[in-house]
């Protein structure tokens, strides 16, 4: 995108209003309605400022003169948090816990940019031609703190994405970075790169996409992309319109649940590098080479440590899986089955790992798969939860065959290896696999010889 720095004198005034917090002036995003929504909203945008000093009481800033308040200090990083469209008026749930996970992590001065005034209303292209404005606004705010570009980070949801982008446009891509969480899609799809966000608005963009087949945007808009889950339907999320509201919103709004579960460095998702899902669950893409020493990188806040390896690669689209909620990581496994059977079986295979704490189970049937004599199958297995260390192993077999006597798959080689780098992969030999039928081992060390 390219497009002039408007004059700040063209913008709205910002909208001031109190509420009181412990005897301080402590500011929160508007709260408004159904009713708000329905009779339209009028845009007004509040720019609250939270530092380490005033983590749950924010203050209001100016666009046109950010140091009227006193706590603000323009030397600090900042990074802006833009939420999207607002039909029912109620301020985002979400909001004050990515305040604080960011807080947590870094000491800096976040702005929540409340354009609540403006998000809410049934007119979703009254609400799109907005965002150019609250862009305008930030923008101006961006130029009087006199900010240094390289240290602002911008997380927009759904529309707040492209109002990043709008915003690192004016200023040819010079500002840090913009995390893009599932951008809006309608009437963005299809549209050029001065209309939306683009991987030139900043000096580094990733983005999300968790509902691209409803209100997310489908297409790579940043350097790296990740597709949750393949980029549209979550686990956990219902599937029937009878649940309400949660129907419509629940795929486009885990984006924001990811991102704020990727702040844990404990429990970090890595991304892989490929070009369809359908490949990435079956295992083809699970080599991380690339990406030299740094092996995959990580999705989320911190895939910051990425970013020159990310820049010299170009566009990338990844991919991961998730639990159906927090803790979202799962933990993955490369699975290798070479059959002996002389006639070819297809099938789908389930794995349970155990130890004397715990266990965990997944069943990899997203297709059938095909098993043939002395050609190794290769799979993608992810567990809800790491088991470590596995002291069994159980296999099932199972195929949709029910007119005939059970099959038999004849495994000459079974090698599990664990996605998690520095742990051994696992084996077992010479396994008969009786259709629908446990089979519980002990794995062993692999033999080095790879063609056994």
């Amino acid at each position: 995108m390219t497009f002039r720095i408007l004059h700040c004198s063209l913008v709205p005034l910002i909208l001031i209003s109190f509420s009181i917090c412990t005897g301080e002036v402590c500011e929160q995003i508007t709260d408004l309605n159904l009713k708000h929504s329905l009779l339209g909203t009028d845009l007004k945008v509040r720019l609250i400022l939270y530092t380490r000093e005033n983590t749950t009481c924010g203050r209001l800033l100016s666009h046109e003169n950010p140091f009227e308040t006193p706590t603000f200090n323009s030397t600090r990083p900042c990074t802006f948090i833009i939420h999207g469209y607002r039909p029912t008026g109620s301020p985002p749930v979400w909001m004050f816990t990515m305040v604080e996970s960011i807080l947590n992590r870094s000491d800096i001065n976040v702005i929540v940019v409340d354009w609540n005034r403006g998000a809410a209303n049934v007119n979703y292209f009254k609400v799109v031609k907005n965002t150019q404005t609250v862009a305008d606004i930030i923008t101006c705010f961006i130029q009087n703190a006199g900010l240094n570009l390289s240290s602002i980070h911008m997380i927009g949801v759904s529309l707040g994405a492209h109002i990043s982008g709008f915003t690192g446009a004016k200023y040819n891509g010079s500002i840090g970075r913009i995390t893009a969480l599932d951008p809006a899609g309608p009437l963005f799809r299809g549209k050029s790169t001065e209309e939306r966000l683009d991987p030139s608005d900043a000096q580094f963009v990733d983005a999300l996409h968790t509902d691209m087949d409803a209100f997310g945007y489908r297409d790579s808009l940043g350097h790296i992309d990740y597709y949750a889950n393949g980029g549209s339907d979550q686990p956990g999320c219902p599937k029937s319109i009878f649940s309400g509201s949660k129907y419509f919103k629940c795929d486009h709004q885990r984006s924001v649940f990811l991102y704020l579960d990727s702040m844990n460095q404990s429990r970090q998702i890595n991304a892989y590098p490929c070009s369809d899902y359908s490949d990435f669950l079956d295992g083809k893409c699970l080599n991380c080479e690339r990406f030299n020493s740094s092996g995959c990188p990580v999705f989320g806040y911190d895939v910051i440590r990425w970013r020159d390896v990310l820049l010299k690669l170009g566009q990338t689209m990844t991919f991961f899986t998730t639990n159906k909620e927090a803790p979202f990581y799962k933990s993955g496994y490369k699975v290798e089955i070479m059959s002996w059977n002389s006639e070819v079986r297809w099938g789908y295979i389930t794995i349970t790992l155990k130890n004397r704490a715990q266990e965990t189970e997944t069943r990899i049937d997203h297709k059938s798969y095909e098993f043939q004599q002395f050609n190794e199958t290769t799979l993608l297995a992810q567990f809800e939860r790491d088991v470590y260390p596995v002291e069994k192993i159980t296999l099932k077999y199972v195929t949709a065959n029910k007119l005939t006597s059970r099959y038999k798959l004849r495994v000459l080689r079974f090698r599990l290896t664990p996605l998690k780098s520095g742990l051994r992969p696992l084996c077992r030999y010479d396994l008969l696999l009786l259709e629908n039928t446990d089979v519980t081992f002990r794995p062993i060390s692999c033999h080095n010889n790879n063609n056994f």
